[in-house]
């Protein structure tokens, strides 16, 4: 049990939102936490599901989307370790307003909003962290309206590449979306996104692999997504 909180601790500690509390109000944080695995195409939650908790990615993926009335899905966001899910339930246990699919086999940890409100109550400097997480939540909701505002499909689809790609180091970074989630995030026809893609794929900077896109100049999408720092 200890070994396992320990591996909880170190999860908690890699997320943005909780890594600058003291280390004891981590492992209180730790300890209310409850494991959750989930499989590939498995949902974790949907739209108007109660917003009952917290969940931090801990391996995998999963994709944040919502669905029309006529079925159509638009993915707005796609979740890697150490990220969250969430946020807004944590302050006001309204329902769900996405749903979360694993697009990986998943591990995570779920923090009960009751859980959360004791420790806040105890620990109020995490309710600064959480506020804290849900500015920066703000701010990529706004930036996404604004690209559909200001870019083209095009750069939308560069956009969203870089966007997936994060702070990767590497020389290469895989992409593991298929072009159908790809247009779904990036907001057009899949038939306008592997145009995009082969466009991209011409000038040398990516490559399909099946279902998987492979980066080979990250710098090259940034200008066409005008990302200029």
């Amino acid at each position: 049990m200890d070994s396992q909180l320990t591996d909880f601790e170190d999860a908690i500690a890699g997320v943005e939102m909780f890594a600058g509390l003291d280390p004891e109000v981590r492992r209180r944080i730790a300890a209310a936490a409850v494991p959750r695995t989930y499989r590939k195409g498995q949902l974790l939650f949907v739209e108007d599901d109660p917003g009952e908790s917290l969940v931090v990615v801990r391996r995998g993926a999963v994709a944040v989307f919502r669905t029309s009335t006529t079925g159509e899905r638009a993915l707005l966001h796609v979740v890697r370790p150490p990220g969250v899910l969430g946020e807004v339930a944590l302050l006001d246990g309204a329902p769900r307003s996405a749903s979360v699919e694993a697009i990986e086999n998943c591990s995570a940890l779920a923090l009960s909003r009751a859980a959360f409100l004791e420790l806040v109550h105890a620990n109020p400097r995490i309710l600064d962290s959480v506020l804290h997480a849900l500015g920066g939540l703000i701010r990529r909701l706004t930036e996404q309206n604004t690209d559909h505002v200001f870019l083209d499909l095009a750069g939308r689809v560069a956009k969203t590449l870089v966007r997936l790609a994060g702070d990767n180091p590497a020389a290469m970074v895989t992409v593991e979306l298929n072009q159908s989630q790809l247009a779904e995030m990036a907001g057009g026809s899949r038939q306008s996104v592997n145009q995009a893609i082969g466009t991209f794929a011409g000038r040398g900077w990516l490559r399909t692999e099946g279902r998987r896109i492979v980066i080979m100049d990250l710098s090259a999408l940034r200008r066409r997504a005008g990302i200029t720092n």
